[in-house]
Parts: structure tokens; sequence; C-alpha cells
């Protein structure tokens, strides 16, 4: 195996630093999935081709190009070769958006939101409602005729945002004060509540449809051209996608990242430096919810249908698996963990059911026909996440900070003296420096103008 691992070293070594090498091999991948379009190992050979162009090591000039090409030429090619792999290119777009989202509050903020998919819920019925005859149940016709055309879909699509960017705001206000475990209750409690409102608002007025959903959603559309094919979509989502990546990293290298970093290290520490606390909670809650409102509207209308059901507690998980898997407050990482777990999802699980099915049909193995692989996604997804707190807790692609930090902890760890031995007179105690009562996660040391352990300089500049 070692030897495996050092060969591939050996080569990607020398490839990552040319262009051509890498474009070749994007080529290569390209070519065997137009080659065998059904083939699931070819396809999942060519989505780790991709990783190629993030981690080479050349001009960043040349990687937008080959990422342009790649995803605005190359994918939507194979995807029209096989349908299925462009209906995962557009999941795998919906879910990065959404793990961008979470990112914000749990990675950057460090705020545990379990019941995210209440704000994918929110868009998904802004314009599920007036995108649908479903509005003409409450407004008369005198007024507006439902269903609305697609044209106003783009109008819906800010609506979207600016609602689910103000149920983060309701949901951020009464849990400001609350931390940890308590906080994931709550807000996992605010994922359920918006779960059963939708599935019990269709009496006295008939606002949702209850538990029978709503059909048909209008497609987008632009001056009347309706934008209903799945290419339409990939373009759109990925167009969506591109926009919350750049508002992500700017946020992230702005003050107000600086800050959320601040308030999830410690924030007391925070505060006492200048931080604006509970507005940059707030903002948190409102920018993760706001992305999710994006892409609930385009859920509604791609799946053309949409109930309670589809915003279940285990969508956040799901989210949440995809932030933890790919790396907390890590943006390359929350893309990665969304197309890891899309992938496993509809790909690798269900075409290992199809092959269990095809050997169990044709008697080379006697399985019950009650064990499908694709009913454990839950089990395997908790094994994933099992494996990688163990192995590997700061994610595949970890923050930088956060990996300087684990590596810094594990230092100070192997250079701890051992010694059981009375203290010197006069001598304090190792790790029992005079702590700040409240303070937590910083062993004892004491916070203050200068000290390692202020977040972000000692004169609490560019926090607020």
């Amino acid at each position: 195996m070692s030897i495996l691992v050092a060969l591939f070293d050996r080569i990607w070594g020398r490839m990552s630093e040319k262009p051509l090498a890498v474009a070749g091999l994007i080529v290569l991948t390209t070519a065997v999935v137009a080659a065998i379009p059904r083939s699931v190992i070819a396809f999942l050979v060519f989505i780790g081709s991709l990783l190629a162009i993030y981690y080479a090591r050349f001009d960043n000039r040349y990687k937008l190009a080959m990422a342009v090409v790649t995803l605005g030429v190359l994918l939507p090619g194979i995807g029209l070769l096989n349908r299925y792999y462009l209906d995962v290119a557009i999941q795998v777009g919906i879910y990065m958006a959404l793990a961008l989202g979470l990112n914000i509050v749990v990675g950057f903020a460090g705020l545990l939101d379990l019941g995210y998919v209440a704000f994918y819920a929110t868009g998904a019925y802004v314009w599920g409602i007036f995108g649908s005859s479903q509005a003409g149940n409450f407004i008369a016709k005198s007024v507006v005729s439902f269903p609305l055309n697609g044209d106003w879909f783009w109008l819906f699509l800010v609506l979207a945002v600016m609602a689910a960017a103000t149920a983060g705001i309701l949901l951020g206000l009464p849990v400001l004060r609350l931390k940890g475990d308590y906080l994931a209750i709550v807000t996992l409690g605010f994922g359920e509540i918006i779960r059963i409102v939708l599935n019990n608002l269709d009496k006295p007025i008939n606002i949702t449809n209850g538990p029978n959903g709503i059909s048909p959603v209008q497609a987008p559309a632009i001056f009347g051209l309706k934008l209903s094919q799945g290419i339409h979509y990939y373009f759109l989502v990925l167009l969506i996608v591109l926009v919350v990546i750049t508002v992500a990293r700017r946020l992230e290298r702005s003050r107000i990242g600086r800050a959320w970093e601040a308030i999830r290290e410690d924030e007391t520490a925070a505060a006492a430096m200048g931080v604006p606390v509970v507005r940059m909670k707030l903002l948190a809650f409102a920018m993760g919810a706001s992305f999710a409102g994006a892409m609930g509207a385009v859920f509604a209308s791609k799946q053309t249908f949409i109930d309670p059901s589809s915003f279940s507690f285990m969508e956040s998980i799901g989210v949440l698996a995809m932030v933890i898997l790919g790396g907390m407050g890590s943006i390359p990482g929350a893309l990665i963990g969304a197309t890891c777990v899309v992938v496993l999802q509809l790909q690798v699980l269900k075409s290992l059911s199809d092959w269990f099915s095809q050997l169990r049909n044709s008697g080379i193995l006697k399985l019950p026909t009650q064990l499908e692989i694709a009913k454990y996604e839950k089990l395997v997804f908790g094994l994933i996440l099992i494996i990688m707190m163990i192995y590997r807790p700061t994610g595949l692609i970890p923050a930088e900070r956060r990996k300087h930090e684990l590596e810094q902890a594990a230092g100070e760890d192997v250079d701890t003296p051992t010694s059981t031995g009375p203290p010197l007179p006069g001598a304090g105690v190792p790790g029992e420096g005079p702590a700040i009562e409240g303070h937590g996660g910083r062993g004892g040391a004491v916070v203050g103008p200068g000290s390692p352990a202020a977040p972000l300089g000692g004169d609490g500049r560019g926090l607020a």
C-alpha cells in the first residue's frame, strides 16, 4: 500500500505543476465517460479528476480557465449523453449551496443549527404557493390570477431569499443566550415547528394544502421562454452556487468573518474586544438562511411538487454531515462534502443495491429481499461521521485556522512535562493560570490585549 501511495505522490508531484497534464487528465476522463456513459465508475473518476484542478500548483488563471471549460462545457455535454448525470450534478449544486449556508452558521460562527432545513422549506413554499394555483385559495381572482407565469420566478427568488433571512433572524433572536446542546435543541424544535405548521396550514384557510402538497409549480421563464429542461436548471444552479461561493469567500475574509471566528473561539472574549455579538449572530443566521431560501425556490420549480415530508429533520442532518465531512469553516470542504454525500447517496449506494439485486435474481447470492443497501444510507452516513471524527476530525479539506489549532494542540500535548512531583516554591501549577470566570476552552489562559488567546489582535480593531 505504501508503495502505491509513494508512486501516486511521485506521479502527481510531476503532473500538478503542468497545466497541460492536468487538462489532459480531465479530457481523458471525459472521453471515458462519453465512451461508456452508463458506467458509474467512469463518472466517479471524472468527478474525482475535478479535484486535480483544486490541488494543482500552477497559476490560478489556468485553474479558472479549466474550471470554466469543465463545468460550462464538459459536464453539460456528459449530461446530454446521460441525463441522470445531469440530475446528479444539479442535486450536487443545490446541496453545495445548502452546505455553504450552514457552514457560515456552524463553521464560521460556531452556532450549531439542527433546524436548517426550515429555511430551505421557507424558500420553496414562497414560490410554490404563488407559482401554482394554491394562492387562489386565499387571494381573489379579481386581484391576481394564479398561477403566476415563470417570469415572476426571479422576483420570488429574491423574496424567497428575504423571507428565509427574516426567518433566520426570528430564530436567532430567542436563542442569542443559548450555547451548545441547548442551542441545538431549540433549532431542532424550530425546524420541526416549521414542518408541522406547513403540514397543518390547510385549515381554516388552505394556504399550504397540508400533507397533500402543492403541484404543479411553474418553471422559471425569461420573456415567456420556459426554462424547464435539465440543462436550464444546471446553469441556474451553477450560477447561484458561484454567487454563494463569492459571497461566502468575501465574508470569510472581511471584518464580519473575523468577528464570527472570534465569537466561535470565545464569545466572552469577543464581546470584551468590542465585537457586537448579538448583531453578528443574527447576521450569521440571516446569511446562512438566505442561501437555503434561494435554493428552496429553485427546488420547488424543478420538482414541480413540494410537500412537508421533503423538509424533514434528516435533511438538516444530511447537510450537517456534508459540512462535517468536508471540514467545518472550510469553503472548499463544504463543496467537497456536499459532492461526496450526494454522489454516495445517488450513485454509489444505488448502484450497489442494483448489483446485489442482480446477484440475488441470478441465484449467485441468497439474500433476503428486505436487504437493500440504499435503505441503509443513514447508517452509512453515521459510520462515515464516526470514522471522520476518530481519524480526521478536521474534515477532508480543513480550514487553515482549525488545522493549525489542532496541530498546535497536538504539539502541546507532546511537549507537556509528565512529572508529578511537587511544584517548586513560587511556581504556578501548569495549566492553572488565573482563569477568568465564565471562560471556557482556553485552559485557564489569561485573555487580554496582546495575549495569545486574544482572537484578532490585542486592540480589538477590525472586529466591529
